[in-house]
């Protein structure tokens, strides 16, 4: 008999050979990477070929999801293009600072009214599903460095800072189901999880991202980095940013996207520099994703996703299709998008394709997996455990199969109508 580890890694070979090989035709079609991955993992699970035999503790899980975050939101920081002026950053002022709440308080109370949890249950769940997600929404982010279409900007800055900045209220949530006294505890929170933490990871992200670009600066002056691992600094960023962050007590998923943003900025007149780092933290992106999508199509399991089924069809349909779209739209009113030649508010159609991406994925996982560590457990963990599970998946079989036909439309019939009739005005304008 062949050592089933043996098989996963012939399986697991043969699936990266695939995608990678094929991938030319795959991005044309109606459906994700990320969904080739969810049925592969169902497969290989045990409801398949019983290939993934793996129960990994929520440890090992929560230290994955993490790892893929973090990577993840460094990503997005590094195709921020735009200067630092509150005009230009609106469209993601409002998707975090009204959207997201408006996620999380939509979901708390139909967690509480509709499904009976307790507020401290029902808050816990509106942070874990309420931020979107920057590893599966390559699809629908900017596509380079240069690209500056406040759909996709607005969606990448998104996905890079709402994982951060939903660890607040995951922390309100955690301090409200051990102990519903608000007076015990609410003005650490305030204090400590939210003043505290979100500065402490600007700052943090700020100094060691500058710190280590003029490092970099100097000694490449003097002898040049070996090509082959010049790419690993931007790994080493990664990681030493967001453990440093962690150390203060700081949100290290706010640091490393600050990071990121820093790194960015400070090596823009390296134009090679920056479009190295990015595709080289892509890559270990798009591969972490493979083996966490996997991972999670072979923990599904039929009876407790059938027990929950009907919380979480409540949870997910409302959430896609009610919550997100809606808080959007009220999100997005009078929104003028920040382009030189077009001064034209925020087209509807790019209004509902916000609304419709709200891709849900690993910083939900992550978020959950954390939870459970921080003592989550009993009926109340396992009913949001199979909710946020259910709505993973659906999220990943819909978005999956609309983002390549919605993105396409959308660059032929909105972004390329806005391209020509800013083209049109530039003559009168130069006259």
């Amino acid at each position: 008999m062949v050592d089933i580890y043996i098989l996963d890694l012939f399986v697991i070979g043969l699936l990266l050979l695939a995608v990678t090989l094929g991938s030319g035709w795959i991005s044309r079609l109606p459906f994700s990477f990320a969904l080739i991955y969810l049925v592969v993992g169902i497969i290989l699970g045990p409801y398949g070929f019983k290939l993934i035999q793996v129960q990994p503790n929520a440890e090992f899980l929560q230290r994955l999801t993490e790892f893929v975050v973090i990577v993840s939101v460094f990503s997005c920081g590094l195709k921020m293009n735009r200067p630092l002026q509150l005009r230009a950053w609106q469209i993601t002022a409002r998707l975090i600072g009204f959207l997201m709440p408006i996620s999380i308080v939509a979901l708390a109370a139909v967690g509480h009214w509709l499904l009976g949890m307790n507020w401290g249950a029902a808050v816990l769940l509106g942070a874990i599903l309420a931020p979107t997600d920057p590893v599966l929404a390559s699809e629908v982010q900017l596509a380079d460095i240069d690209d500056e279409d406040e759909l996709r900007f607005g969606l990448t800055s998104e996905g890079g800072l709402n994982d951060a900045l939903a660890f607040p209220f995951v922390y309100f949530g955690l301090h409200l189901f051990k102990d519903p006294n608000l007076d015990n505890w609410f003005k650490q929170w305030v204090a400590v999880d939210l003043i505290w933490a979100i500065a402490s990871g600007i700052v943090v992200g700020i100094a060691v991202a500058k710190a280590i670009t003029w490092i970099d600066r100097k000694l490449q002056k003097r002898r040049p980095a070996d090509v082959l691992m010049e790419d690993f600094v931007a790994l080493g960023t990664i990681l030493v940013t967001y453990s440093l962050a962690e150390i203060v007590n700081g949100y290290g998923f706010i640091a490393v996207f600050v990071a990121g943003l820093v790194v960015q900025r400070n090596y823009a007149d390296n134009l090679e520099k920056r479009e190295s780092e990015l595709e080289f933290v892509e890559r270990i992106e798009k591969l972490m994703e493979v083996g966490t999508i996997l991972l999670l199509g072979s923990l599904l399991r039929m009876q407790p996703l059938w027990q929950y089924l009907g919380n979480s069809l409540i949870v997910a349909g409302l959430l896609l299709f009610v919550i997100r779209p809606v808080g959007a739209w009220i999100s997005t009113i009078a929104t003028n998008p920040p382009v030189e030649h077009d001064r034209r508010r925020l087209h509807p159609a790019s209004r509902w394709l916000f609304g419709w991406f709200g891709i849900r994925g690993v910083g939900s996982l992550y978020y959950l997996f954390y939870a459970f560590g921080e003592g989550l457990k009993d009926s109340a963990a396992e009913q949001i455990a199979w909710i946020t599970f259910t709505t993973i998946v659906i999220s990943v079989v819909l978005h999956g199969i609309s983002a390549t036909p919605l993105m396409s439309w959308y660059e032929r019939r909105i972004r390329g109508k806005s391209r020509r009739a800013k083209h049109a005005t530039l003559p009168e304008q130069s006259e």
